[in-house]
């Protein structure tokens, strides 16, 4: 059986606010990439919840968050029909993520 494993570093101030984050990825080819924000999400089968983790550094800009959650949500929606093939819900989806960028006035290509 083959491993692989992804690395997250966060460096804090001292108010334990991120500071810097870098992800690595070694089947990927990514080596301490710098990034702006993580959402991680995690599915814990015994109790059946999310566990999950928001992190974003205190010098991401607003105009970017807001990108990043529209690509998450977009991203969301299309796991979503790829794991369940829940078509009708999946429009919802798209619906709402056309929504959120037309009322966040964000440009799309």
């Amino acid at each position: 059986m083959k491993k692989t494993q992804i690395t997250f570093n966060v460096e804090l101030d001292e108010n334990k606010i991120p500071e810097k984050i870098t992800w690595s990825a070694s089947d990927g080819g990514v080596e301490n990439k710098s990034s702006k924000a993580i959402f991680l999400s995690v599915w814990d089968h015994d109790p059946q919840e999310t566990l999950k983790i928001d992190l974003w550094t205190k010098d991401m800009p607003i105009d970017q968050m807001n990108v990043f959650f529209h690509q998450t949500l977009v991203s969301m929606s299309d796991t979503f029909l790829r794991s369940t093939d829940n078509e009708k819900m999946t429009d919802a989806f798209k619906q709402f993520c056309d929504y959120f960028a037309k009322n966040l006035n964000l440009k799309l290509n």
